[in-house]
């Protein structure tokens, strides 16, 4: 991939810093195409919905769930290249999000497929599974980009993140139209709205927290597994894990805290008692909170990562 831009080599740059004068004061700010494109993203899926609600054409089903899919890890990609990596350049940015997305849901699909069994630690495989095959990606596609630090690798493994988010949030959204009773346009809606929200402390956080490190390590055009990089694999695979069975964890929690003795005698008999009303409302408190949880534990590790670089000594 090292033909993608020209940005010259900078491996002897440890802090990852663009060695450019800052702006002067008074020059106008760069163009910010990232909220263009949100907002012209956001009418035309709008529309999308609007017009597929109204015609019951099927044919633009295809249409709403790559618009909806893509928006939100496009434009997140496109703000932090912006923001943080405009020296990287726009076609290595590209290939980390498409070819790096691809890489990562088709090798995380096969070994999923042949490894992944239903068991409690089922979700802690997916976990290692998906940040490993992210991380394979992230490796692959930005072996040629001569750069290295903390800020670069964050930008880069955020759009690896970011592509992985919406590939698997096409398929989500695609499984969610699809009936037994026909095609549900509102599923979809649903689907898509809940996981463009949630993306960005997901899978683009914790690849871009994983990529920092890696970069971070990085020494000349060599990537070096280091025990940071390798514990902030597991850090971030631990994460993952929690945050795809908190649906278990709170099932969990409801029925250790809320059970009532006829309930348990209705489970021992081979009956699946019928939940009461507190434990449908305390499964969905313990869900939104644990997942909120998670992600703050994200964006905190990203914040100290970020403040200990900026602590850090020139030339460190």
């Amino acid at each position: 991939m090292s033909g993608y831009g020209t940005t010259p080599p900078s491996y002897g740059n440890p802090s990852g810093r663009p060695n450019v004068p800052p702006p002067r004061r008074g020059t106008a700010e760069p163009t910010r195409y990232w909220l263009r494109i949100l907002l012209i993203g956001l009418a035309l899926w709008v529309a999308g919905v609007a017009v597929t609600f109204t015609t019951a054409n099927s044919n633009l089903v295809p249409t709403v769930v790559l618009l909806g899919s893509f928006l939100v890890p496009a434009v997140f990609t496109v703000w932090a290249y912006e923001r943080f990596a405009s020296d990287v350049g726009p076609g290595r940015i590209m290939a980390c999000f498409g070819i790096g997305g691809i890489i990562g849901v088709l090798g995380a699909s096969v070994l999923e497929t042949y490894l992944i069994s239903p068991s409690v630690w089922m979700y802690l495989g997916v976990g290692l599974i998906e940040e490993a095959v992210k991380l394979f990606a992230l490796v692959l596609v930005a072996r040629g980009i001569p750069v290295r630090g903390l800020r670069h690798g964050l930008v880069l493994g955020a759009a690896v993140g970011a592509g992985f988010a919406a590939f698997e949030s096409a398929g989500y959204a695609f499984n969610a139209v699809l009936t037994v009773h026909g095609l549900s346009l509102e599923n979809l809606v649903e689907t898509e709205v809940l996981r463009g929200l949630l993306a960005p402390v997901g899978h683009i956080l914790w690849t871009g927290v994983l990529g920092g490190v890696l970069f971070r390590e990085r020494r000349g055009p060599h990537f070096r597994f280091t025990a940071p990089v390798l514990l902030t694999y597991l850090g971030v695979s631990l994460l993952h894990a929690l945050w795809d069975g908190m649906n278990g964890i709170a099932v969990w929690l409801v029925v250790r805290t809320t059970t009532t003795d006829l309930q348990r005698e209705l489970f021992a008999n081979g009956y699946l008692p019928h939940p009461t009303q507190r434990q449908v409302h305390l499964y969905t408190l313990y869900d939104v909170l644990g997942l909120v949880v998670v992600a703050l534990l994200g964006l905190l590790w990203l914040r100290l990562l970020v403040r200990r670089e900026e602590r850090a000594p020139a030339g460190a």
